[in-house]
Order: structure tokens, then sequence, then C-alpha cells
């Protein structure tokens, strides 16, 4: 699927992946940045924990949104695709101001609800100016290509991930998360020699990617992104040897970037942001 295209004189709305395990009580800067975003006090957010298996994880952000001051939040649920079709989900969906997906596995997400009218009119909507978040399994789906499992580990191996399509909002990066925690440098790598095109996200727990309408991407959170830049790939050995055998790749750029700083998809430039601003 490709990306829903921006209606002349709209504005795309943001999209936020956040690497998982994203702060909710003592300073939740993520969550708290989404809902002003969003709309602050006027702010109408659907929670979808399709994701996750666990029965409480809709109510519970549900009560985090309201507690953030949140004006109206509801958690919309899938158990089958059929229930993707139904009107009165797609309307609520389509009022919202912002769309947040949970964690748990990126896989349960796109089975139920790739293809549907639901992936369709979150395309829509985002393309029209509603903001999109995912935390975890919920950031991974946001991307046309999305990292579905893959094995840790630092250096890239041949046949350490597994690629799947994903909901499709934009097609300029993948997303890995629980990037540090879970030691995914290989399997983000793996994934970008596939296809240099797209910019490689990796996200540390706690920690967002805010990307704007202008593809400017600004980190928020208390860990850092790690982006890697395949555009100027000079050599891929991907091709050429077998499974589990490490790959050999040329001309990578990789910029670690916190709290403050910026990268552009589009002109795929780093920047420091306030942290460039010297101390005396």
């Amino acid at each position: 699927m490709c990306p829903s295209r921006v209606p002349d004189g709209a504005v795309r709305g943001f999209i936020i992946p956040i690497g998982g395990a994203e702060e909710k009580q003592n300073d939740p800067l993520i969550l708290q940045r989404f809902v002003e975003l969003c709309g602050g006090e006027n702010a109408d957010i659907v929670v979808l924990p399709t994701a996750s298996r666990l029965q409480d994880t809709g109510a519970r952000y549900e009560r985090i949104f309201r507690e953030l001051g949140a004006a109206d939040v509801s958690a919309v649920d899938f158990d089958t695709r059929r229930d993707c079709a139904e009107s009165n989900r797609l309307d609520r969906i389509a009022r919202a101001s912002g769309v947040f997906f949970t964690g748990g596995n990126q896989l349960r997400i796109t089975n139920l609800i790739g293809g549907t009218p639901v992936a369709k009119l979150i395309r829509e909507r985002n393309a029209h100016g509603m903001h999109v978040a995912g935390t975890s399994a919920g950031a991974a789906v946001l991307s046309e290509h999305m990292i579905a499992f893959g094995e840790e580990g630092g250096s890239p191996r041949a046949g350490s991930v597994g690629l799947s399509p994903g909901l499709g909002l934009t097609n300029r990066f993948i997303i890995d998360q629980h990037f540090r925690q879970r030691d995914r440098l290989g399997r983000l790598t793996t994934a970008l020699a596939f296809n240099p095109f797209a910019v490689g996200i990796g996200l540390d727990e706690d920690t967002a990617a805010f990307i704007g309408p202008d593809n400017t991407l600004e980190v928020e959170g208390s860990g850092a992104i790690t982006v890697v830049d395949a555009s100027q790939l000079q050599f891929s050995s991907l091709d050429r040897i077998d499974d589990g055998e490490p790959v050999c790749l040329l001309g990578l750029n990789i910029h670690i970037l916190v709290r403050g700083a910026t990268f552009n998809l589009h002109t795929r430039r780093a920047s420091a942001g306030s942290l460039n601003t010297s101390k005396e």
C-alpha cells in the first residue's frame, strides 16, 4: 500500500513511533506531548489495543490520557477482521484528533487490521491532519515496511530479520523498538540491506520520534534514537552469502540523536537542535 495523498490545503498529522516502556506516571513527557499535540483539553483520542492480549490494556491508556488532560478517550478494539468494517467503530476513529496503538505483537495488528477499512481510514485521516502514535509493536506497524520478527545482536546477518507490510502511513522509514535494551542494530541494518531506500530508526525505550508534516523527526524522551541512513550505501554482500553469515555493508551513515535533536527524512540531514547551543 502507499501513504494517502495529502489534499491541497491540508497538512499531514504527526507520525509518532515510540520505543516502548514509555514513562506513564512520574514524568510522562512523550504521552503528555501527544495529548497536547492532539488538542490538549480538547484532545479526542482513540486507543487501539489490538496488539495486546491483555484485557486491561485499553482501559489503562484511557485512564492515563484522561489524567493527562484529554477531553475524550475511547479504547476501540478489533477481535475479527469483520469488526474493522463496523460503521460505529469507523465513525469513532473518523472524528478523533489522535489515534494511539499500544504495544504487544505487531503481526496481530496487521493480521486483524491490515487491508481493512480501518487501515485505509487511519491513513486518510493522518493525511488530513489526525496524529497517529504507537508504542513498541504499535510503532513498528506505522510504516509501509515493518520488521515482523528477527534475531538480536549487533551485526547484520543474512536471514536474521523477517519483513512484512505495515499500515503504510509513510514509506520513508523502517522502525525497530526497544533498540538499545534488546541489542537490535544487527536486525535493523539487515532490513536496510534489502533495500536502502528507507531510513532505519532504532528507538530506545521511553523515547519517541515526533515526525512532523515537513518530514523532520524530533527526539523526545529519556533515551536515544539511532538513525541509520543507507542512501549512500556503496556495497552489500547480502545477495551472495548464506543464511546466518554476517553481511558486509559499506557506506552506512549513523547518527545518535537525543532529546531535542532532529533528522530530516527528506534531506537526510541531522541536527543537534537545542544541544548545539554552547554553555557559558
